[in-house]
């Protein structure tokens, strides 16, 4: 946006007005006439039409335009103020802006090889006027508009673009199409009503007037319906940005209710795609907030560098990373610090970027651009790191190969771990403070030790000072901290794994004035064992109860399997009693086992556990459950036995050999761990090799492309080629001239018909030896005359007779390429014979003559 200067006072304060930005190229100039043409004489919006012009020619846009419509048309000037009912149209050689009402011009920058005038004012109108804002893309080459529109769109207000089967020229509204910047694709004449429909009408903040349940109950309704169908959860972002995209989604639908809305979505699945959409927040740009780059190039990377002298292979992971800036500026970044530092070990830089919206990810994977990059990437990055094509700018593939992009939830996905940097900038702020408590610990988890962090402007890590320290610089970079394991165990986020909802579970629904239901969630309160769901595994889904008298968290990386948490004196006995109930019918007990609490209190434990086979959702999983009393009433409840200190004795002696088989199993539990960890290492290998393979597949089918093309254009030559040798064809047997063409070692290479005459030749003559060949000259001495012209390349010519009377003028000739290289002889043979009888007849007459003058 254009700066205001310092001295010119700023306007008065303006009412807002609707304003319909258009778009178009050059050729746009009818879709923009039956726009206009539809709008009403008295509208309340104010348009301004931004074309691409000829910077040369004189704008003729204005007087074109007021011949179809009865609005007043101007030339935009700077400072102008905009007023409902007019249009506006940008003047050549300029770029339009919009700020605090009035419009900006703007020598275009002559460095620009692309205009992206619509993008530039489309972004302007979308941070002045949010939600009043409209964006019409019709008919041009390009995608100028794309990202305009994609600005409107964030800030609430309405896009539109032209039917791609009614514009002349369908790049640039194909463009917002495919991006899903545009809302709505109609008709350029049916865009007037459409707008007037949405911004007519003030926004209905439906969901902050409905009463605290109701809201709560269709909120709740509609976030299921999106879990359901896409399978992400979107209760952890903050509900004002939630809010605010479902209230954008009804105004378009013209939903007067929320339960409107959602039953709207229940019929059509198309919509809770585009709502899906909608929730995904897509802006990016690269190099945002230059000054966090800067620092990260001239300081940040250089200390990295220096902390590993003898090179190495870093790990950096870019989460929420939309299309993709974000990391090819980390990447762009990285290749400059290197170059800057030019150490003399070798550095590489392995980039995951991941995105939960599997459409920014295929067109990160891309790597291709728009023209209106330029604004935020230097020329000369432009230059070393991309190739410009008529669709924009392509990454160069030394820099899109240092990167792989990947599907992934930040919220629910495990991490990437081992990592030297971490790019999450603008990204917490659209999650509830409860969320970014469980990122920030995930966060330092998946960092090395010193490694780096990277956080947008309005992002901190809070309260966990111990865990990260900020640069020196206020750039929102931060360095990991090392913290003590058990401070680590408390902030890692837990994560249970998902199961389908049981029918017959008690909801903890409100029990307000339900006698019934509060006495019974008493007695499964304070009567019923404590119990836990598990699946096969034994990880746990699902615990009732109080546990922790059976159950503790194992030390390190949070675990919820419980074989990892069952105290000591249960873990083993509970393992064989899971495997017998998963194998048998019926529920397994075992009973009398003996175990101590946190408190040192032994006490006699009861363990049962059942197979769960009825229904699928429960269909695979167990449950376990925990009954106890205290060791000294469970030993008055057996009879005395003379034999009870052997028995002792014979158990203390079984204790000790059981603790030597744990101690082995521990052993073998954290080998098994290590092993673990070796895969998950493996695993992100193989993805990144399949990364690899996807980017050469992609290869593979631009080279087809570039075949095809090659293919096409020797297909051409190729008929060109045989035009041309049927015009060399009739050429020569026009001239009725007999003509041979040899090698160098007077092999036959090509003759015309006429010189089948001359000597006895088929088609299947060609390669054979002139020698061969039968002939009707007189002439032995062919082919030495013919070593000869290739030996001194003089052309040798002599009149021959043949067998038969007739005669020929044979003429050897060296035979020349376009590059003046000899490559063999041409032999024409031109028929003499009727020359030779007269000159016979001539000489007979002259003897005769001589005879008569001669006689008395």
């Amino acid at each position: 946006m254009n700066q205001r200067d310092s001295t010119e006072p700023m306007p008065a304060s303006r009412p807002a007005i609707p304003v319909v930005g258009i778009g178009a190229s050059a050729g746009g100039l009818e879709p923009i006439c039956e726009l206009l043409a539809a709008v009403p004489p008295a509208s309340p919006f104010a348009y301004v039409v931004v074309q691409h012009l000829d910077p040369l020619q004189i704008g003729m846009l204005p007087e074109l335009l007021q011949r179809v419509t009865a609005m007043p048309v101007r030339e935009a000037a700077d400072g102008m103020p905009l007023e409902a009912g007019h249009v506006y149209v940008i003047p050549p050689n300029r770029d339009l802006g919009y700020a605090h009402g009035l419009l900006r011009l703007t020598l275009r920058p002559q460095t620009r090889t692309q205009s992206v005038s619509i993008d530039h004012f489309l972004n302007q109108l979308a941070a002045e006027c949010g939600s009043l804002a409209a964006g019409v893309v019709l008919s041009g080459m390009g995608s100028d508009g794309t990202a305009g529109l994609r600005a409107i769109q964030e800030r609430g207000g309405m896009t539109l673009a032209q039917q791609p089967a009614s514009a002349r020229f369908a790049a640039m509204p194909q463009s917002a199409i495919d991006a899903g910047s545009a809302d709505i694709v109609a008709r350029a004449g049916d865009m007037p009503a459409l707008i007037a429909e949405r911004l007519a009408q003030p926004p209905q903040h439906v969901l902050h007037v409905l009463p605290g349940a109701q809201r709560r109950n269709a909120l709740a309704e509609l976030l299921q319906n999106l879990l359901t169908r896409t399978g992400n959860d979107f209760a952890d972002y903050k509900m004002n940005t939630v809010m605010r995209r479902i209230e954008r989604r009804m105004a378009l639908h013209q939903c007067p209710t929320l339960e409107a809305y959602v039953a709207l979505l229940q019929d059509n699945p198309g919509e809770v795609q585009l709502l899906f959409k909608e929730m995904l927040i897509g802006v990016t740009n690269f190099f945002r907030d230059q000054k966090v780059w800067e620092q990260l190039k001239a300081v940040a990377l250089p200390q990295l560098l220096e902390a590993h002298p003898d090179g190495a292979a870093f790990k950096a992971w870019v989460p929420a990373c939309s299309t993709g800036e974000e990391a090819y500026s980390l990447a762009m970044v990285f290749s400059e610090a290197i170059e800057h530092v030019s150490p003399r070990a070798k550095y590489s830089l392995q980039i995951f970027a991941t995105d939960l919206d599997p459409d920014a990810i295929d067109r990160a994977r891309e790597g291709l651009f728009t023209h209106s990059i330029e604004a935020d990437v230097s020329p000369e990055r432009l230059q070393r790191f991309f190739v410009a094509d008529e669709r924009g700018y392509r990454v160069r593939k030394e820099l899109r190969n240092m990167i792989i992009f990947a599907q992934q939830n930040i919220i629910s996905d495990p991490p990437f771990t081992k990592l030297d940097v971490l790019s999450c900038r603008n990204l917490l702020i659209y999650f509830s403070p409860k969320l970014q408590q469980r990122l920030i610990p995930l966060f330092h988890y998946a960092l090395k030790p010193a490694g780096l962090l990277l956080l947008g402007s309005a992002d901190t890590p809070g309260h966990f000072t111990e865990l990260f320290a900020p640069l020196p610089g206020g750039s929102r970079i931060y360095q990991r901290l090392d913290a003590g394991s058990q401070r680590l165990v408390h902030y890692f986020p837990t994560r249970v794994a998902a199961v389908a909802p049981i029918p017959n579970e008690a909801r903890s629904a409100s029990m307000n004035g339900n006698l019934q239901s509060q006495v019974e969630q008493l007695l499964l309160k304070k009567h019923t064992p404590a119990a836990v769901l598990l699946n096969r595994d034994g990880d746990i889904l699902y615990i009732h109860g109080r546990t922790g008298a059976y159950l503790e968290p194992a030390a390190g990386k949070a675990n919820w399997n419980i074989h990892a948490m069952a105290r000591d004196g249960l873990r083993y006995p509970l393992a064989d009693l899971l495997q017998r109930a998963l194998a048998e019918e019926g529920p397994q007990v075992l009973p009398g086992l003996v175990m101590k609490s946190a408190s040192g209190q032994e006490l006699s434990v009861d363990l049962s556990a059942e197979a769960l086979r009825d229904g699928e959702a429960l269909e695979g999983m167990a449950l376990v459950t925990f009954l106890s009393a205290p060791r000294q009433a469970a030993r008055r409840t057996r009879l005395a036995s003379p034999r009870v200190t052997e028995l002792e004795q014979q158990l203390a002696q079984a204790r000790l050999e059981i603790q030597a088989v744990r101690d082995e199993m521990q052993t073998s539990r954290e080998e098994l761990r290590s092993a673990n960890e070796e895969l998950q290492s493996t695993n992100e290998e193989l993805q990144s090799t399949n990364e690899e393979l996807t980017t050469s597949k992609e290869e593979m089918q631009s080279l087809n492309e570039e075949l095809y093309t090659v293919n096409a254009e020797l297909q051409s030559k190729v008929d060109d080629l045989s035009l041309v040798n049927s015009d060399m064809k009739n050429l020569l047997n026009s001239t009725d001239i007999a003509t041979i063409f040899l090698d160098n070692v007077l092999h036959i290479r090509r003759f015309t018909t006429q010189a089948t005459q001359v000597y006895k030749l088929i088609a299947s003559d060609v390669q054979r030896p002139l020698s061969d060949i039968a002939s009707d000259l007189v002439y032995p001495e062919l082919e030495q005359d013919a070593g000869e012209v290739l030996r001194t390349l003089v052309f040798s010519e002599k009149q021959i007779p043949t067998r038969n009377g007739r005669w020929f003028t044979v003429r050897i000739m060296p035979y020349r390429t376009v590059d003046n290289v000899i490559d063999g002889l041409v032999l024409t043979f031109i028929n003499i014979t009727g020359a030779k009888q007269l000159e016979s007849q001539l000489r007979a007459l002259s003897l005769a003559d001589g005879a008569d003058g001669g006689s008395p």
